[in-house]
């Protein structure tokens, strides 16, 4: 039995285009029309398993909270029918379903009465939520008082706690600091394991792929891909790179696709003869999103543009890895790798993708330092640029890594004995 279906759903919005014209029409009772009608879903049909990880991925507008808010029940399709089997508990809207006045224990309990659970039910489930959200104090203050990153853990805490047979999550967890995501990430793995269906919208296609079993891609309303992530995003990530490309101010003196960093977000000391110069340096993960964390076995993209004030004969870029003591780590360039750069022109900007496989490495800080060389020589070095935390994995590491390995071992065979 599916958890939730779509049967041939269209919804759509009036837009009125000044403020008096859902007045006018209401007083002429239906005669005339003032309005324009804004299709968020047109004719959807699609079906989501018990017990899988259903993700909708799509840009702004393409109708994924719509479809979420659907499944919730708070919105009624234009046309055909949307099926939820199972108690559903839903995030989709940071705070929606809290009262700012009441304290964050009154709305826990309110939550749970709404979603049909006794006092008793919720007092037997209060210390785990106080646990789960750690908002310490603020439990008794008034919600008004919480940041959005408070707000957010306490409602995801209610949401997981009242057992839900189907679970809502509408991009909330985009305000959660990094231990945090994790650590929600981590529930809903053990969510899945109990059969609870989790339909999951979120611009982050790294997520979709982490923990979706399938995806759904909705554009402009309709479903534009339907299936395994493997097969999905890849294309709506060519999709999204070529609607980038058709913009006006892309920039055509890219020495590829990749689109230029113009920021540092650090720089401890700087050297070099300038006659060119570091304008950007970026940590993306394998989607080109920006990455906040260090993950064993996952892909690293060190994305560097540069600029040259000279001509510049023989170019080389990269940068060096530090750890959080300051000693050199590893060292990456093209030079190094072999790969020979065209010359410079005066004037001439270039990004490069370093792309890497991060081992696993101890939980510490790791810094990255680029440089811009010619010829051998220093053009632009800039100590410390970026710092990122490597995440602890489930065993320590002792050293500075975990080495991959395989152990064999052989029964000495019976009766064999040392003379």
């Amino acid at each position: 039995m599916n958890a939730v279906e779509f049967d041939c759903v269209s919804k759509s919005y009036p837009v009125y285009d000044s403020a008096g014209g859902r007045l006018r029409e209401l007083a002429s009772f239906g005669r005339r029309s003032y309005h324009r009608d804004f299709q968020a879903l047109r004719d959807v049909s699609f079906s989501i398993r018990r017990g899988e990880v259903f993700c909708l991925i799509g840009a702004n507008g393409s109708g994924k909270s719509t479809a979420l808010q659907l499944m919730a029940g708070i919105l009624h399709p234009t046309s055909g029918e949307v099926r939820a089997s199972g108690r559903v508990a839903a995030l989709l809207e940071l705070g929606a379903g809290f009262n700012p006045e009441f304290s964050g224990r009154e709305n826990v309990f309110l939550n749970g009465a709404i979603l049909g659970l006794t006092q008793r039910e919720m007092e037997a489930r209060i210390g785990d939520i106080e646990a789960f959200a750690e908002i310490g104090d603020f439990i008794d203050r008034p919600v008004k008082t919480y940041s959005s990153g408070m707000v957010m853990r306490l409602a995801f805490a209610v949401a997981i706690s009242v057992e839900p047979e189907i679970l809502l999550v509408d991009e909330a967890l985009a305000v959660g600091d990094t231990a945090f995501r994790r650590r929600c990430m981590r529930r809903i793995h053990q969510l899945r394991a109990q059969n609870v269906t989790i339909v999951f919208v979120t611009h982050s296609v790294s997520e979709a792929m982490a923990i979706g079993d399938r995806v759904l891609w909705l554009r402009h309303g309709e479903i534009a891909a339907l299936g395994d992530p493997a097969n999905v995003i890849p294309l709506y990530m060519d999709a999204m790179r070529g609607e980038e490309a058709a913009l006006p101010e892309a920039s055509a003196n890219q020495t590829s696709a990749v689109a230029a960093v113009t920021s540092i977000p650090n720089i401890d000391l700087r050297r070099g003869d300038q006659r060119g110069e570091v304008t950007g340096i970026a940590l993306l993960n394998e989607f080109g999103e920006p990455l906040h964390l260090l993950e064993a076995e996952r892909q690293v993209v060190v994305r560097i543009t540069c600029r040259s004030r000279e001509a510049l004969a023989t170019p080389s870029v990269g940068f060096l890895l530090r750890n959080h003591l300051g000693l050199d780590f590893a060292s990456i360039s093209t030079a190094g790798e072999g790969v020979a750069l065209q010359p410079f022109v005066a004037g001439e900007s270039r990004t490069f993708d370093f792309r890497l496989e991060i081992p696993e490495l101890y939980p510490g800080a790791f810094s990255f330092s680029p440089l811009l060389e010619d010829s051998g020589m220093t053009c632009d070095w800039i100590d410390n640029a970026i710092t990122i935390q490597m995440a602890r994995g489930e065993a320590p590491v002792y050293g500075y890594l975990h080495w991959p390995n395989r152990v064999e071992s052989a029964k000495e065979p019976e009766g064999a004995h040392h003379g």
